[in-house]
């Protein structure tokens, strides 16, 4: 008895952005089979007592099986009977080698199904600011290889037609390009790219990790060795890279410095059971965007149906938050004008909650300020963790700290009250206290409730906007500065 291969593609890192049908593939495997760099919070949709098979642990794969090791193990678990995805970065089909696995398991006549996966090489580019295609700049995108060519221990460039991109015009994207991003550099300009044409490298692109250095073809290279950033990233160049970011198109340089990693709640019972109960309660009450992802990760984990939930009324504190929702194609009764607790409470005052179950999936150590109104109301609250912000592993706390020191970072911002929070942990107080100090740097809060957790650690708050939306608060930072300075973006 045979069973059946998915290739599925996992996307290039945001767990949001893996499709649907993947997701229904992941919930139903016997076996994953993924590479390296594939989120853990995507392996958390695989059932408990599937086989779950890492593809190489070290940074540079020196441990990863051999492409025909790889391709005999799809067979031998699909023979088996099993339904075995195959979980790729970014898309299978685009220098993925998922072309090769299909060949592989065609000639084993093994049953197999490609499901396609969002590409680093549109996603990246997008969550750094950067269009691959505009109106005034590029028509034209050219999607190539960055990754090394080795001739005896010299490295070189791929072996690309450098004349023809370097003259063609557009936007090239280079995927694996970090490694080699001094030798492609240098190839595009030996062949005719002028030297000043913008460039950039964005460093983990979509994930908590994202990092950013934008400069031309010229200085790109140094500029990034200079800012540490290391594979995997993708490299743009091209015209449109000047279009990145609402502050730098204000003239501002942003240095990205991620404060919050997503992670599971410690004890994930008390979810699986609300996801389980689903259905029963009047209703659902979502506080955050993240919050929606992670209760309907374990809901799809679950194999639950989401038909359980048409008679549950849903509320979300924003638009970001409502628009998760939607894309589920569930319908939003209630969403908040100001965007924190206070205002959720003041959406939710005209419904009528005395003896209504309410469920509250949300962020450990949030504010008590909903669930009792909630309660005061005559609601029967449950409150459950949905998920922790936690510090990254790998924040550039060393970097940030020189930068700060060295005086060449004029604002810092804070979007959540959990990005403050964790900014001072990773710094240490008494750091955050010495380098935020004396109005230099600014201090830039998205909100009043994250301005609230700014000024309980002692620091104080300079720019505030009265809308709390990030465009808000990058306007906000214009009209406080005006053109040109370097912000830091805690986030």
């Amino acid at each position: 008895m045979s069973g059946r291969v998915y290739l599925v593609g996992a996307g290039p890192g945001d767990p949001g952005l893996l499709t649907r049908r993947g997701e229904r593939c992941l919930v139903a495997a016997d076996v994953v089979v993924h590479d390296r760099l594939v989120g853990s919070r995507l392996l958390d949709l695989v059932r408990p007592g599937a086989e779950v098979i890492a593809l190489g642990r070290s940074h540079d794969d020196r441990d990863r099986p051999s492409q025909e090791a790889i391709e005999a193990l799809l067979v031998e678990r699909a023979k088996a009977g099993k339904t075995v995805v195959r979980l790729k970065n970014g898309d299978p089909f685009l220098l993925g080698r998922g072309a090769e696995e299909a060949e592989a398991l065609r000639r084993a006549e093994v049953p197999f199904e490609v499901v396609p996966g969002v590409s680093s090489a549109f996603a990246v580019p997008a969550y750094a600011g950067i269009p691959l295609t505009h109106r005034d700049h590029a028509s034209l995108v050219t999607i190539a290889t960055g990754h090394q060519a080795c001739v005896g221990d010299e490295t070189v460039p791929p072996a690309l037609p450098w004349d023809a991109l370097a003259r063609q015009g557009g936007t090239l994207v280079f995927l694996m390009g970090i490694r080699q991003m001094a030798a492609i550099m240098a190839a595009l300009i030996a062949h005719g790219l002028a030297a000043d044409t913008p460039a950039a490298a964005i460093q983990s692109g979509t994930t908590g990790a994202q990092a950013t250095v934008v400069a031309t073809a010229g200085t790109l290279a140094a500029r990034v060795r200079a800012a540490g950033l290391a594979a995997p990233g993708v490299v743009v160049v091209g015209s449109v890279v000047t279009l990145a970011e609402l502050l730098e198109a204000e003239g501002a340089e942003v240095i990205t410095f991620p404060t919050i990693a997503i992670a599971p709640p410690p004890d994930p019972a008390p979810l699986e059971r609300a996801v389980a109960a689903a259905g029963g309660y009047d209703w659902i009450v979502f506080t955050s965007a993240n919050g929606v992802e992670a209760f309907f990760a374990r809901f799809a984990a679950a194999r639950r149906d989401v038909r359980e939930l048409a008679s549950v009324r849903l509320a979300a504190i924003g638009p970001e938050t409502a628009a998760q929702l939607e894309c589920r194609l569930l319908r939003v009764a209630v969403t908040a004008a100001d965007y924190r607790a206070e205002g959720l409470v003041a959406a939710l005052a005209g419904e009528d909650l005395r003896g209504r179950r309410v469920l509250l999936p949300r962020a450990a150590g949030a504010r008590p300020v909903l669930p009792d109104a909630l309660r005061a109301c005559g609601a029967r609250v449950d409150e459950v963790v949905a998920y922790r912000a936690v510090p990254p592993a790998e924040a550039d706390v060393a970097g940030l700290t020189a930068a700060l020191e060295a005086g060449t970072v004029d604002a810092v911002t804070f979007t959540s009250s959990s990005t403050v929070r964790n900014f001072v942990e990773l710094l240490g107080r008494r750091a955050t206290a010495r380098l935020l100090a004396n109005g230099r740097p600014v201090v830039a809060c998205i909100g009043p409730v994250t301005a609230a957790t700014v000024r309980d650690l002692g620091l104080r708050v300079d720019v505030l906007p009265a809308t709390y939306t990030a465009a808000a608060l990058a306007a906000a930072l214009v009209q406080h500065f005006g053109k040109g300075r370097g912000v830091a973006e805690a986030w």
